[in-house]
C-alpha cells in the first residue's frame, strides 16, 4: 500500500511537472504574457522547487515521508487554486512558487520511500515509481488539449480533484519508517557533503533536469510558432515526449534489473543531445511525435537511475542526499527556462534558438559520466 501511495503522489508531481507548458499558450493570451514573462513563471516554480528540496531530504528524515508527502499535496491544492484565477501575472507567479515547494516535497518524499528497496532492486524500482511521473506528464496535457479545449482555469480545476483524491489516500494510509541502515562505506564516512560523487551525481541530475523541463515548458510553444495548433502541439507533448518517459521507465525497469546502471545512464544521455538537436533542426519531423516519442525514450531512465546511485551511496542519510540531489536538479530548472526565454527574445521563432540550450547540456553530461566512470562504475560493484 505504500508503494501504491508513493506512485500516486508522484502521478501527482509528473501533473505539475506538464502542467506550465500546457497551460502556457492559453495563459499567455489571458494575461498578455512575453516569453520573458512565460520564463518568470518558469523560474517561479523551479525557485519553489530548488528552495523546498533543500530542506525537504532532512526534514523526512527527521519527521518522517508521510508528514514530507501530506504537507506538499496540501501546498499544490493551494498553488492550483489560485491558478485556477490567474488575474495577474503576480498572482500567477506565485502560484508556480508554491506549486514548485510542493512538487518538491511530493518527488522527494516518494522517492525515498523507493529507495527503501535492497539494493539490487533500487534502481529498477526507482525506474518503476517514476513510470507513474510520466503518467501524470501524459495527463495533463492529453486531458487538457483533448477534453478541456485546452482552457488553463479548467486544468487547475481537474488537477485540484485529482490532488484531493491523493490527499486523503496519504492521509490514510500508515507509513512505517524504515530502520536506521549502519554501514562503513567510503560514501558513509563523516558528512554526506563531505564526498566528491555526491555532487557529480547531483550536477548531472541539475543538467539533465534543466533539458527535462526545457520540453515541458517551452517545446509546445516552439511547436505552435512553426504552425501547429494548440491542440496538436498538446498532443504531441502527450503522445509523444510523456508516453516516451511512460514507455522507457518501463523497459528500464526491467532492464536495470541485469544491465549497468551507469552504462545505461551514459547511452541515453548521448542519446539524448542528438534528439535534442534533431527535435529542433527538423521541426516538421518533430511535429510528427514519433522523434519527440524517441527523445522521453531515451530520457526516461537518467533522472531515477542517477537518484539510485545516490541512493545506494549515502544509505544512512538517503533522503537528505536524494533531496540534495533534486535541489540541484531543480537548480537547474531555475536556471535554463529564463536562459530559454532570454535566448529566444521577443520573437516567436526565437524558441528554435533558446531550446539549442538541450543539446549544450545533454553533451556536458555526457562529459561528466566519462570522466568520473571509473569511480560510477565502482559504486555498483
Amino acid at each position: 500500500m505504500i508503494i501504491f501511495v508513493a506512485c500516486l503522489v508522484i502521478f501527482i508531481y509528473g501533473m505539475l511537472a506538464s502542467l506550465l507548458g500546457t497551460i502556457v499558450p492559453n495563459l499567455g493570451t489571458i494575461l498578455s504574457l512575453s516569453n520573458t514573462q512565460i520564463g518568470y513563471l518558469a523560474l517561479s516554480q523551479g525557485l519553489g522547487l530548488a528552495a523546498t528540496s533543500v530542506v525537504a531530504g532532512a526534514f523526512m528524515d527527521a519527521k518522517g515521508k508521510k508528514a514530507g508527502i501530506v504537507i506538499g499535496l496540501l501546498a499544490s491544492l493551494v498553488g492550483l487554486a489560485i491558478l485556477s484565477h490567474p488575474v495577474s501575472l503576480g498572482l500567477s507567479i506565485l502560484a508556480m512558487v508554491i506549486l514548485g515547494c510542493g512538487g518538491s516535497l511530493v518527488i522527494v518524499g516518494s522517492n525515498a520511500i523507493a529507495n527503501d528497496v535492497p539494493d539490487n532492486r533500487r534502481a529498477a524500482t526507482i525506474n518503476f515509481l517514476n513510470i507513474f511521473a510520466g503518467l501524470g506528464g501524459f495527463a495533463t496535457p492529453f486531458v487538457a488539449g483533448n477534453l478541456l479545449g485546452s482552457d488553463a482555469v479548467k486544468s487547475a480545476y481537474c488537477g485540484i480533484a485529482i490532488s484531493a483524491v491523493a490527499l486523503a489516500v496519504a492521509v490514510l494510509t500508515p507509513m512505517p519508517e524504515r530502520k536506521q541502515v549502519h554501514t562503513t562505506g567510503e560514501a558513509e564516512k563523516g558528512s554526506i557533503f563531505s564526498s566528491g560523487l555526491l555532487y557529480v551525481l547531483a550536477s548531472i541530475i541539475f543538467l539533465y533536469t534543466a533539458c527535462e523541463f526545457g520540453i515541458w515548458n517551452w517545446f509546445p510553444k516552439f511547436l505552435i510558432s512553426t504552425g501547429i495548433s494548440t491542440a496538436k502541439a498538446l498532443n504531441i507533448l502527450s503522445f509523444g515526449f510523456a508516453s516516451g518517459l511512460l514507455v522507457g521507465r518501463t523497459v528500464a525497469s526491467k532492464l536495470l534489473t541485469k544491465a549497468s546502471p551507469y552504462y545505461v545512464t551514459l547511452t541515453c544521455c548521448i542519446l539524448m543531445g542528438v534528439i535534442t538537436f534533431s527535435m529542433l533542426k527538423a521541426p516538421s519531423l518533430a511535429g510528427g511525435a514519433p522523434l519527440v516519442f524517441l527523445a522521453g525514450f531515451v530520457m526516461a531512465p537518467i533522472f531515477p537511475t542517477t537518484l539510485a546511485i545516490v541512493g545506494r551511496l549515502f544509505k544512512q542519510q538517503a533522503a537528505t542526499a536524494i533531496g540534495f540531489a533534486i535541489t540541484c536538479g531543480f537548480s537547474g530548472l531555475v536556471v535554463s527556462s529564463p536562459v530559454i526565454g532570454w535566448l529566444s527574445g521577443s520573437e516567436a521563432e526565437g524558441l528554435g534558438r533558446g531550446l539549442l540550450l538541450l543539446p549544450a547540456m545533454s553533451t556536458i553530461v555526457v562529459i561528466i559520466l566519462i570522466i568520473f566512470r571509473s569511480r560510477l562504475t565502482a559504486a555498483h560493484t
